[in-house]
């Protein structure tokens, strides 16, 4: 029987398919059913994975792992004898989301973007390139940006991405920069979690003020809105309401700094499964004072504010630079937005803005995932608010007519979060949303192509096994998309949606597999210029995840595998399905919306030994192509299982990695079986407390493994320590990661730093002490950033000629030994300067070179600052570093 589908969430979804920037039409064949494209409340998948079972999560445990994972990083470098270098993979035409846009007053070339899980990127160019300048904190989930308006080269950045949505990640607390983004430094409230915004009073620049959301995950005291005198060398908290409610927006009169209005949020996720969280309440609401914070006065009905408290959702709040009498303040109920208020009396008595009048037109049902609204620098009647559409008004909220939403012009992207004024020029101004910044130079009518950055946030990743520059990645809010030339600039949308699981046929790369939330999966038989729907008939209340695992056989790419909270199978490419399990879930009826499987693995030298893993922390076998299944559940650790993983060459070796963020005592998290399940061994060993989220097995090296958690890449070389892997990759969560079977090469995809990869040859150390160098290198260049000169070293290495000679009888192939001798001839070696779109800035070396090492110059006062990669080549060796000029 199929499933109904509502007609009015159909035509929602492939209308948001055509507005997301593509570079050809997408074409959907079949019925299909979207479930849910957003909750009607924020969703909990993020919050499940890391607090089951005990539906709790320490406020401190991220901060520990931060901590062990720094640690372990260092110890990690001084102890390697060569240095692996991460590889960026791209894409930089996709993009990620935005979380706050902020420019220098002083010199507005300078503009700063904070990326919700991508760090802050700084421009020198009024927004038309970026560069990373926040790589080295202890975390890139950005809230808010503030510059300092009397010392612009003092910059804070709040941390902790504050809109409320499923895969937003707790922060670290206040970093400052006092030398414009080239260092920070923690200036504590390192357990607020989420902030909402940070404000520095421009009539005393030692005052700052910082709105904490706090923990999703817990009720707790470090939230609401705190205080410094000095700069942020200590805090004071000056408006608390409980511990369930947090401070999501603050504005004050740049005339009159003892004025101040706070906007406080009813935001908690409550233990269990389903429908756990509210994010409104009667603690919520504007919060006023007149003296600075020492006393405050809560606006209500008698203001002429909403008269039901008990729906007060998030409030966005705006003050007129040109008239600060004028303050629009943004409600929603929780779900919608209920209306926009303005006061022309500093908030002592509202006028009433119906969201009828047009707001609803460009408004969402999940309104607390958005929020923002702002007024216009020198016109107190001209606002904008920022939610699913870009929308402005220009008679205080009567009208709205620019409304950029679902289908709308400019290749804007929908769900908005910031917007920044020129100081100098208020016409020119820069939005930042899901997709990434556009820039408009009149107000918002018109707008430039978007200004990408590498911020996009995997689920999944696939590969071209055909192809070895063919990659393919599910992402929040920017669908599935590939590329089949390896450039950073060339990715297209394939699927859209937020985008998850995609396999390739590894016969056939014609063949896609893809999907989006919630398990909708479709199958293209051209390349992925059309796609038909393909999901399992599944029945009405059967639960299937946000990231639905779907996988290929590895021995039969017909034979394809969908997870819901049973097995099913497809033995023609997803043309029909059979379940071939019963519910392998707890089948908790209290978990409606869990209770799901979360992870499939096939054996690679048995297509009869099946695995899975559940949400509810069970683990299942099957050794007889799904006839029987078998609980081999370990019960030493009870958590959301990512990845079941068998070995390569032998079924019975599995892995097994868990999510979790710790409840009172560490947990492990990565367990190894020698028997298909029997026993289980902890190889947790010294890997940070965090969550594993991806797993790989070096298919050269079956003892080299590779885990991808919230706080990067490790590997484990057969012994009992494990260590970060590579550099060049920042602190950043690691959703997937798999070995491209030709190239060995590593590849993950990262949660808002798009995807890199890292040669697996190196996983093993080896020293080398001949004189000629034995392997191509390409040296970090010196200094990094630099100032308009830099050196980069290199080494070519000499060429080998193998050979093999007969030993035993010759039958085996371990009869036979391999030598191989340097041949010191010379070769074809270029050295190239692009910028991050791929544009060839300079050629520093294009000539034959015998083996040896060598360096090179190059002078870059004639280029803007930014991010520049160099990479060197020679035959089938290419090797890329990226390095920052800074003027």
């Amino acid at each position: 029987m199929k499933k109904a589908v509502p007609i009015l969430t159909v035509i929602i979804f492939i209308t948001s398919l055509f507005f997301i920037p593509t570079k050809k039409e997408i074409k959907l064949r079949g019925q299909f059913s979207s479930k849910d494209l957003k909750n009607s409340f924020p969703s909990e998948y993020e919050w499940m994975k890391r607090s089951f079972p005990h539906f709790k999560v320490d406020p401190s445990a991220h901060l520990e792992a931060l901590k062990q994972t720094k640690e372990l990083r260092e110890s990690s470098r001084l102890n390697k004898s060569k240095s692996l270098e991460w590889e960026f993979l791209g894409p930089v035409n996709i993009g990620g989301r935005i979380a706050d846009i902020e420019f220098n007053p002083v010199n507005p070339n300078i503009v700063y973007a904070g990326a919700a899980a991508g760090g802050v990127f700084k421009s020198t160019n009024t927004g038309e390139t970026w560069f990373p300048v926040f790589d080295d904190a202890s975390t890139l989930m950005i809230g808010d940006i503030a510059v300092d308006p009397v010392n612009p080269d003092v910059i804070y950045v709040g941390t902790g991405e504050p809109n409320g949505s499923h895969n937003n990640f707790p922060g670290t607390g206040v970093y400052k920069s006092t030398d414009a983004g080239n260092t920070w430094t923690n200036i504590g409230l390192e357990l607020t979690s989420n902030i909402g915004r940070v404000l520095v009073d421009p009539n005393d620049n030692n005052i700052v003020y910082v709105a904490a959301v706090g923990s999703n995950f817990a009720p707790h005291s470090e939230r609401g809105l705190f205080k410094s005198t000095n700069a942020g060398e200590s805090w004071e908290n000056i408006l608390f309401v409980d511990d369930t409610t947090g401070c999501i927006d603050i504005i004050l009169d740049p005339n009159d700094s003892n004025f101040l209005m706070a906007a406080m949020w009813h935001r908690y996720r409550k233990p269990g499964y389903g429908q756990s969280e509210t994010s409104y309440g009667a603690s919520g609401g504007i919060f006023k004072t007149t003296d600075g914070g020492n006393n405050w006065e809560k606006l209500g009905a008698a203001n002429g504010l909403p008269v039901s408290p008990e729906r007060i959702g998030k409030i966005g709040l705006t003050i007129s630079p040109s008239n600060s009498n004028v303050i629009y303040a943004l409600y929603n109920d929780g779900g919608v937005i209920s209306g926009l208020y303005k006061s022309t009396d500093k908030g002592i008595n509202w006028q009433f803005f119906s969201p009828d009048n047009g707001l609803l037109d460009g408004a969402s049902n999940f309104s607390w995932y958005f929020g923002q609204v702002r007024v216009h620098p020198t016109n107190p009647n001209t606002v904008f608010v920022l939610d699913v559409a870009f929308m402005k008004s220009t008679n205080s909220g009567g009208s709205w007519p620019i409304n950029y939403g679902y289908g709308g012009p400019w290749q804007l992207h929908v769900d908005h979060h910031a917007l920044a004024f020129h100081p100098q020029n208020p016409e020119y101004i820069i939005s930042g949303n899901d997709g990434g910044i556009n820039i408009s130079t009149n107000g918002g009518s018109t707008w430039s192509e978007p200004k990408h950055l590498p911020i996009t946030q995997y689920y999944e990743i696939g590969l071209d096994k055909l192809n070895p520059n063919g990659l393919y990645g599910g992402s929040q809010d920017n669908s599935t998309h590939r590329t089949l030339t390896g450039s950073w600039d060339d990715w297209d949308i394939i699927l859209g949606g937020d985008g998850f699981y995609v396999n390739v046929d590894y016969t056939n790369s014609n063949i896609i597999y893809a999907e989006y939330q919630y398990g909708s999966l479709f199958k293209s038989v051209d390349g992925g210029n059309n796609f038909d729907y393909v999901t399992p008939n599944l029945n009405w209340n059967e639960p299937t995840n946000w990231s639905t695992p779907v996988i290929l056989d590895p021995n039969n790419p017909s034979i394809v595998y969908y997870g819901s909270n049973r097995l099913w199978r497809s033995t023609n490419g997803g043309n029909s399905w059979t379940p071939i399990s019963e519910v392998l879930t707890r089948n908790n009826p209290d978990w409606p919306r869990f209770g799901t499987l979360t992870t499939i693995a096939v054996g690679p030298s048995n297509s009869n030994v099946i695995y899975v893993g559940t949400d509810d922390g069970k683990i299942w076998v099957s050794s007889d192509n799904g006839t029987t299944w078998k609980d081999i559940t370990n019960t030493s650790v009870e958590r959301w299982v990512t990845r079941v993983v068998p070995d390569n060459n032998d079924e019975n070796i599995i892995y097994a990695t868990y999510s979790g963020l710790k409840w009172r005592d560490p947990d492990s998290r990565v367990f190894k079986s020698t028997n298909m399940g029997e026993d289980w061994i902890d190889i947790s060993y010294n890997l940070p407390d965090a969550p594993v989220n991806s797993f790989a097995i070096d298919p050269s090296s079956p003892n080299t493994l590779y885990a991808g958690l919230d706080v990067g890449v490790f590997v484990l070389k057969g012994n009992e320590t494990w260590e970060a892997y590579g550099t060049g990759l920042p602190i950043v969560t690691v959703y997937d990661m798999k070995v491209h079977p030709t190239t060995k090469k590593l590849i993950i995809g990262t949660h808002g730093r798009s995807m890199y990869g890292i040669d697996t040859d190196g996983a093993v150390t080896v020293n080398d002490e001949s004189n000629i160098p034995a392997n191509f290198v390409l040296e970090q260049n010196y200094p990094n950033p630099f100032n308009p000169t830099t050196t980069i070293s290199f080494s070519i290495a000499a060429r080998s000629v193998i050979s093999t000679s007969p030993s035993g009888d010759g039958r085996n192939l371990k009869d036979f030994s391999s030598t191989s001798s340097p041949r010191n001839d010379i070769m074809e070696v270029s050295l190239k300067v692009y910028d991050i779109l791929g544009n060839e800035a300079a050629t520093l070396v294009n000539e034959t070179k015998s083996p040896g090492s060598y360096q090179v110059s190059w002078n870059a006062s004639e280029f803007a600052s930014g991010i520049y990669i160099y990479r060197l080549t020679s035959g089938s060796i290419n090797l890329s570093k990226k390095m920052i000029l800074i003027k």
